[in-house]
């Protein structure tokens, strides 16, 4: 597990590298054949070569004029082979790329399936900095090295193998004494590759965890000024900054080792072949031409070599990224789909003995017994940490209860398809969600099939007056032709309500992070879009409550009293406490 989220281990990395290669096998085999072509090219030209040295050698002294016809052809032959391993290089890395893209695509798509697979209650748990880290600098990572260091090193792959089988062949001695001196290579990467994998995890978790401290920083920017937290929340920032940066450096460090060790150990088989050549020539058992060859054969294969050198670190980068965001697979998907059921016993919401526990260890709700009455306004008051929003979550079926049960009308809420549920039962926060699109689809997202008109006709039923400005319309873009303040963006969800007309309204702080003169506008635009319906307000101001027909009081997950306000401030237990502190507190009284 990674910053809350799992990472995948090394056979399921594997086991998505195999799907995605054959999802495009074509590609690869091309790949494959004419990067094997371009590498047989590339031989034959040292061949050759060493075939101009023997000629040269055999045919000196008197009567040698055939000998330039010889040569010249050969060095035609040699030209020959480099344009065409030029080409089919060429040829090669233009197959690659394109396959890098597709395949690209196909792990960004791959990773956006899932997120949008995940069932709320799960999405809604999620570390929001870490799932954005991998759906964006993982996830391009992955992207980027499928788009070119696969196809060149692939290419590289194919090259290094054919040399070293045409060096054994051309001559088993001089390969074996070639192979021999390139085990250095061998010894530096095997150092590294034990070393790679959880250096890279821990520059991706690293930074992820930044991205979570930072997005968290951001989406309570106000919090954090209003409570004077900019030292405190300082220190975690520069606290994350200094974990990611000696990550990174610890990855940085295996490639200080690394590079050094490999380029010392390519020049080693080239040395070691010259030697161990000349020797050999000396003593008449291989020609000038095979010494030649060879050398020029490993020579060149420290060319694929070093491409893989230089790959390696973000092969082992992208790896990590490519695990993180494999990952994914790891968590819950789409919960098995139920039959639909429609609610047979008319609005009436009931919870009976719920409990419930984000963790499995301690149950945050306990024995919750409730009945909501349909059209009436309720409201759920409590100290910080008593349960509300869980139980608001639970009434809007977005979790189910671990125990007991959450109905509407006989109904498990939780069972109701999504498209359903909306017509029932809409939880209204303080996050507003509009999206990069037209403010058409934006709407379109609570009644898909709804016209014009009516959306008009809900933004004004909202009050809102900014739809009589916009640029194009309903076709306008969101975050592109204009930006909606928070009041807007409110507007935008109120609309979306009325739209989706559900009997059942939740409200838990909607108007939370709105200045007091937005806040109050907002609220006369909700008291228009409540009007009729069942209303299940989390009060966290007491004068929410004091209107409600009824008040429901939650400590530590219990629900402890149900009545309306007089008969609990009569009562003098937690309600009664609670209004005499904040009456007490309130400028006016109330």
């Amino acid at each position: 597990m990674s910053g809350g989220l799992p990472v995948a281990g090394v056979a399921a990395v594997r086991g998505a590298a195999v799907r995605d290669l054959r999802a495009d096998r074509g590609a690869v085999v091309g790949l494959v054949l004419v990067s094997g072509l371009a590498s047989v090219a590339g031989l034959l030209g040292p061949w050759l070569l060493g075939g101009i040295i023997d000629t040269i050698q055999a045919g000196s002294g008197p009567g040698s004029g055939g000998v330039v016809g010889v040569v010249d052809r050969l060095a035609l032959g040699v030209v020959l082979c480099t344009v065409a391993q030029v080409v089919l290089r060429w040829w090669a890395l233009k197959i690659g790329y394109r396959f890098g893209e597709r395949t690209a695509a196909r792990v960004r798509e791959r990773f956006l399936t899932r997120a949008l697979a995940l069932p709320p209650r799960a999405a809604d748990q999620l570390p929001l900095g870490d799932l954005i880290a991998r759906g964006s600098t993982d996830a391009s990572l992955v992207a980027a090295v499928l788009r070119s260091a696969v196809p060149e090193v692939l290419v590289a792959v194919v090259h290094a193998v054919l040399l070293i089988v045409a060096v054994l062949v051309l001559d088993p001695l001089l390969g074996l004494c070639g192979l021999g001196c390139l085990l250095g290579v061998g010894a530096a990467v095997r150092w590294y590759l034990r070393r790679a994998r959880p250096a890279y995890l821990a520059v991706a978790d690293t930074g992820a965890e930044l991205a979570e401290v930072i997005t968290s920083t951001a989406r309570g920017a106000r919090t954090v000024d209003l409570l004077g937290l900019r030292h405190r929340r300082t220190q975690v920032t520069e606290a994350a900054l200094a974990q990611a940066r000696s990550a990174r450096l610890g990855a940085l460090w295996l490639r200080t080792v690394l590079f050094p060790w490999a380029d010392v150990s390519l020049v080693v088989p080239v040395a070691g072949v010259l030697l161990a050549g000349g020797a050999l020539y000396s003593g008449g058992v291989v020609s000038l031409g095979a010494v030649v060859t060879a050398t020029v054969y490993l020579r060149q294969l420290s060319g694929p070599l070093d491409t893989l050198m230089l790959w390696i670190e973000q092969l082992q980068g992208a790896g990590a990224s490519y695990a993180r965001v494999e990952g994914l697979a790891a968590l819950p998907g789409e919960e098995p789909p139920v039959p639909p059921r429609e609610p047979e016993g008319g609005d009436r919401i009931q919870v009976a003995n719920a409990h419930y526990s984000y963790t499995g260890r301690r149950d945050v709700l306990r024995g919750i017994d409730l009945v909501v009455r349909p059209g009436e306004r309720l409201a759920v008051v409590g100290t910080s940490g008593a349960g509300k929003t869980t139980l608001a979550r639970l009434l809007a079926g977005l979790d189910r209860p671990h125990t007991g049960s959450v109905t509407i009308g006989g109904t498990a809420v939780a069972d109701l398809p999504p498209e359903r549920l909306r017509e029932h039962v809409v939880l209204i926060t303080q996050d507003h969600h509009v999206f990069h699109d037209t403010v058409r689809d934006n709407l379109r997202l609570a009644r898909p099939e709804a016209t014009d008109e009516e959306l008009r006709a809900a933004l004004e039923a909202v009050g809102a007056t900014w739809p009589a400005g916009l640029p194009y319309g309903l076709d306008t873009e969101l975050g592109r032709d204009l930006h909606l303040d928070a009041a807007g963006a409110q507007h935008l969800s109120l609309a979306r309500v009325v739209l989706a007309d559900p009997h059942t309204v939740i409200l838990d702080e909607a108007t939370a992070q709105l200045d007091p003169r937005t806040a109050r506008r907002t609220e006369r635009s909700l008291a228009a879009v409540l009007r009729g319906r069942t209303v299940i307000a989390i009060a966290h101001r007491l004068q929410t409550a004091h209107d409600a027909d009824r008040i429901a009081v939650m400590e530590a997950g219990r629900l402890v009293e149900l009545g309306t306000h007089d008969e609990l401030v009569s009562a003098r237990g937690v309600y009664g406490k609670l209004w005499r502190t904040w009456q007490s507190a309130s400028p006016d009284g109330l």
